[in-house]
């Protein structure tokens, strides 16, 4: 900013001095005056505030180190230079007025080389200041851009790779948004439980999120006489289908491999795709995993994707209603479901309901 654009206030009560230093600044900066501390507040507050404020000290009704009190006690004034001028030149006053927050002191009579010499020195620091504010600012904005896009891109890639498996299943339509819905529900429901507490902060839970898309992207390796079958599976082949969870998992582990650093929601992902047909009475697939050593973001999984199955229109069934759903959900509490997951479902039934109605096929 050329030293033109600077404007400087001058706070005196004595009519005097304001001439005498607006006389000094005014022809390289803009210069404006007020002759009490109440009249500097109000003209401080303004647009555009001063870059910088010379102060007298002893002034009537409201001294200056009430009005620099004043000025750092509001966000839009604290950070605006306060140059003390004053005849108090005892020591102990040009300690106090430092202490209380002005950048310079300067004694009266003023002698015009010292004081411009001053206020070009604070100018050019405000100068620096605001460059590395600006800069700063500006950084800040770019890191939250490019974290933008870095989400979006992942969040792209994430669809991408599920709608992959969808074209193998073309029935599934809005699968994977009320799943992942679903699951985001659960977890909120839960996050205050004690058993959950501590494995589901906003961030794990955001990450179940992002990741529960990528639960059945195992079968894109399941041959297409299976996959596709319109009618019941014979015992060989649903050996077959079930290996889709670990074809699933392994899949997102070479991932893991490829990367240049731990992607945190691809843990999250290779868990559910993993082990999100696990049962909670270990008669599940592939591992038989009971209880607790399922993985919580399988458990949440594992009822989000049954309730939906249940809920949809398949080749070789019609859409089951709600509420029958609920139903078989609640019956498979403590069996099939951890216990507390279906609690939590049964909560949250009606939002489970809307999800389903909002993003029907």
């Amino acid at each position: 900013m050329p030293d033109g654009q600077f404007t400087i206030l001058i706070v005196d009560d004595t009519p005097e001095n304001l001439a005498v230093l607006g006389e000094l600044l005014h022809p390289t900066y803009r210069v404006r005056a007020a002759n009490n501390g109440r009249r500097a507040l109000q003209i401080a507050q303004g647009h555009p505030p001063p870059d910088l404020i010379l102060l007298d000290v002893m002034m009537p009704d409201m001294d200056g180190y009430a009005v620099l009190n004043e000025l750092k006690a509001h966000e839009k004034t604290r950070s605006i230079p306060v140059i003390f001028v004053t005849a108090m030149d005892a020591t102990e006053d040009e300690e106090y007025g430092l202490d209380c927050g002005a950048v310079d002191y300067i004694t009266k009579p003023i002698r015009p080389a010292i004081v411009l010499a001053r206020v070009r020195s604070q100018l050019e620091l405000k100068r620096a200041r605001d460059f590395l504010h600006d800069q700063n600012t500006y950084l800040e904005a770019e890191i939250v851009r490019r974290m933008g896009e870095n989400q979006l891109i992942q969040q792209i890639s994430i669809h991408a790779l599920a709608r992959l498996a969808e074209t193998r299943d073309p029935e599934t339509g809005n699968h994977l948004r009320r799943t992942q819905e679903y699951v985001r529900t659960l977890a909120l429901a839960l996050q205050t439980h004690p058993r959950f507490a501590s494995s589901l902060d906003a961030r794990t839970i955001d990450m179940l999120a992002k990741s529960a898309p990528l639960h059945d992207i195992g079968k894109v390796g399941i041959p297409d006489h299976i996959l596709l079958k319109p009618g019941k599976l014979t015992p060989d082949e649903w050996e077959i289908m079930k290996t889709h969870a670990k074809l699933g998992s392994d899949a997102i582990e070479q991932a893991e491999r490829d990367a240049e650093r731990p992607v945190e929601f691809l843990s999250i992902a290779k868990e559910i795709a993993h082990y999100h047909h696990e049962k909670w009475d270990g008669s599940g697939y592939p591992e038989g995993l009971k209880g607790d050593a399922i993985p919580v973001s399988a458990r949440l999984m594992a009822l989000a994707d049954v309730f939906d199955a249940l809920i949809c229109r398949r080749v070789y069934k019609p859409p089951m209603p709600y509420d029958q759903a609920r139903a078989l959900i609640e019956e498979g509490r403590g069996s099939h479901f951890d216990p507390d997951v279906v609690d939590a479902f049964i909560r949250q039934f009606d939002v489970f309901c809307r999800i389903a109605d909002n993003y029907s096929d």
